[in-house]
């Protein structure tokens, strides 16, 4: 009796795995996401820092960073956005292939920072020049901070879906165009500051401007 048989073909039987094309297609695309080389002021260091050997982010597969919108699928805004620059966001947003996804990376690029208020070049959020997926605040945030918004990505790729509807008068053709709804990501967090019971009432109001 052979007792050397390796680890793998006593956990799956046949050497066989099944799934469907629809979820092979979303893990080679969580597995391998493109963001491009793309950095606009101080945020960009903590972006350059997460692809770096201590936080390496090449561990999620979103290693290659792409010096052309053409070969990248996600594009991450460090930085301050100005309306100077935001013609040139919005152009390489729409030089990037489908699907592409958006990051918001910093306080300036989620809603204008510090200069909200009385900086008058300065775009109040990137959401206003291309649509974001992910919002990931701080001034700046950490690298980890930046690795979890990748997460949030790769959550929202696993739930695309490619189906399409049956039509409705029950003949079960598929009906041209329309697409079943992606499964939409539930966040892990609750957001309270701490886990409550059955009998106590969440904390919500911890983060209220009082004075």
């Amino acid at each position: 009796m052979n007792t050397t048989m390796p680890w793998i073909e006593g956990r799956i039987e046949e050497n066989v795995v099944t799934t469907t094309v629809e979820q092979a297609i979303n893990w080679a695309r969580q597995s391998s996401v493109w963001p491009m080389t793309f950095g606009l002021a101080c945020c960009a260091i903590e972006m350059m820092a997460a692809g770096a050997s201590r936080y390496d982010i090449d561990r999620f597969g979103a290693g290659a960073f792409r010096a052309t919108p053409r070969q990248a699928d996600l594009m991450i805004v460090a930085g301050t956005v100005t309306y100077k620059m935001a013609s040139r966001v919005r152009r390489l947003y729409n030089m990037m292939p489908e699907p592409k996804f958006v990051i918001a990376m910093g306080a300036c690029t989620v809603g204008g920072g510090p200069y909200f208020k009385w900086g008058y070049h300065v775009v109040k959020g990137v959401d206003l020049v291309v649509p974001v997926d992910v919002y990931v605040p701080g001034c700046p945030p950490r690298p980890e901070a930046l690795l979890e918004g990748l997460m949030r990505i790769q959550d929202k790729i696993r739930g695309h879906r490619i189906a399409k509807q049956k039509s409705a008068d029950g003949t079960g053709f598929l009906r041209r165009g329309v697409k079943v709804d992606d499964e939409l990501p539930v966040p892990h967090h609750t957001g309270y500051v701490s886990a409550f019971r059955d009998n106590e009432e969440p904390v919500t109001d911890h983060q209220k401007i009082t004075g």
